[in-house]
C-alpha cells in the first residue's frame, strides 16, 4: 500500500471518534449542578452582604472581557485556518508578511488597553471594599491560629461605658489606628475553636462567628503565628491574616443564615481543618449571644497575636 494510502486509511478511525468526542464534551460542559438561575454568577454563590455585588460585578466584567477578547481570537484563528489552509494543488510558500507596522502596533496597543481597563476597574473596587467608616457599629478581632480560629467580640456587652477596658493587653498587638475606635467601656467577650469543634446546630466543623444582620462590622485580622487567610465563601471577599501586620475590612451582612469559612492560605499540616462557621441573625440575637457568652465566663479576650512589627508600623499612619 503506498504511503498515501496509508494516511487516509489511519485518518478513519479519528473522523470516526470525533463526533463521540464532541458528545463527550458536550455532556460534561452541560452535567453540572448549576442551573440556569446560577448561571449570571458565573460560579459565585449569592453574595449575602452589601459590599458583595461589587465584586460580583467585577467578577462578571472580567468574564465579558475575556470572552470578547477570546471570540476575537479564536475567530482570526478559524478565518486564517479556513481561508489560508494548504491547497491541494498548489504547492508553493504562500507570500509571507514581515515587519507589518500596523499590525505590530495594533499588537501591543490592545493587551495594554485591556489589562488598563481591568486594572482600572479593580483598582476602583479595591478602595471602596478597603475603606473604613469612622465608627463601625461592631468591631471583631478574628484570630488566625495553627489551626482554628479566636473571635474577640470587641462590645459593651453590658451597656455601661464606665464598665470594661477596650486597651485590654491582649489587644496590644492591634495598632492604635484601631483602637482608638473601639467602643468606650467594651469589656469584650470571645469564643474559641479547635479543629475538632463543632456547630452545635448543624455539626459543621469549626467555631461559629455571629454577626448582625443591616448592621456595619469591622473585622480586625491578626495572627498568632503564620499568615493565614479569612475566607467567608458568600462574602465574596478574602484578606490575608499575618503574623506581626494587621489587616481590617467592613461588610453589612443582609441575609440571616449560617455560612461557610475557611483558611484559603496554606498554612501548615492542618490547613485543611482550619474551618469555620458564621451565622448572622438578627441586631437583638447577636446581643442576645454576646451575654450568653459573659454569663459563660468567656469575658475579655483572648491574646490577638504578634504585635505589629516596626516597619509596618513606620509604613502606617503617625496615629500608630
Amino acid at each position: 500500500m503506498s504511503p498515501n494510502g496509508s494516511d487516509r486509511s489511519s485518518r478513519r478511525p479519528m473522523r470516526r471518534k470525533l463526533p463521540q468526542v464532541l458528545t463527550a464534551g458536550l455532556i460534561l460542559a452541560t452535567a453540572t449542578g448549576c442551573t440556569y438561575k446560577d448561571f449570571p454568577r458565573l460560579g459565585m454563590p449569592t453574595p449575602v452582604t452589601e459590599e458583595a455585588p461589587r465584586i460580583l460585578s467585577l467578577w462578571q466584567g472580567s468574564w465579558a472581557a475575556a470572552l470578547v477578547t477570546g471570540v476575537l481570537v479564536w475567530g482570526l484563528i478559524l478565518w486564517s485556518v479556513i481561508f489560508h489552509r494548504r491547497s491541494r494543488t498548489k504547492v508553493e510558500v504562500p507570500p509571507q508578511t514581515r515587519y507589518n507596522m500596523p499590525i505590530e502596533a495594533l499588537y501591543t496597543v490592545v493587551p495594554l488597553i485591556i489589562v488598563s481597563v481591568l486594572f482600572y476597574f479593580t483598582a476602583r473596587d479595591e478602595s471602596k471594599l478597603l475603606t473604613l467608616s469612622p465608627k463601625p457599629a461592631h468591631t471583631i478581632n478574628v484570630v488566625g491560629y495553627q489551626w482554628s480560629w479566636a473571635f474577640n467580640y470587641i462590645e459593651n456587652v453590658d451597656g455601661s461605658a464606665a464598665t470594661g477596658s477596650e486597651t485590654s493587653k491582649e489587644l496590644d498587638a492591634i495598632p492604635n489606628r484601631y483602637r482608638d475606635e473601639f467602643p468606650k467601656g467594651a469589656e469584650g467577650v470571645y469564643d474559641y475553636g479547635v479543629p475538632g469543634t463543632r456547630n452545635p446546630q448543624n455539626g459543621n466543623p469549626g467555631p461559629t462567628l455571629w454577626l448582625p444582620k443591616g448592621e456595619k462590622v469591622r473585622f480586625v485580622l491578626t495572627s498568632r503565628d503564620v499568615i493565614h487567610s479569612f475566607w467567608v465563601v458568600p462574602f465574596l471577599m478574602k484578606q490575608d491574616v499575618f503574623p506581626g501586620h494587621t489587616n481590617a475590612f467592613e461588610v453589612t451582612p443582609t441575609q440571616e443564615g449560617t455560612f461557610m469559612g475557611k483558611c484559603a492560605e496554606l498554612c501548615g499540616a492542618d490547613h485543611s481543618r482550619m474551618l469555620f462557621n458564621v451565622k448572622v441573625v438578627s441586631p437583638e440575637r447577636y446581643q442576645a449571644h454576646l451575654k450568653e457568652l459573659a454569663k459563660k465566663g468567656q469575658t475579655g479576650y483572648v491574646p490577638a497575636g504578634i504585635e505589629q512589627t516596626g516597619p509596618a508600623r513606620n509604613a502606617e499612619t503617625n496615629k500608630l
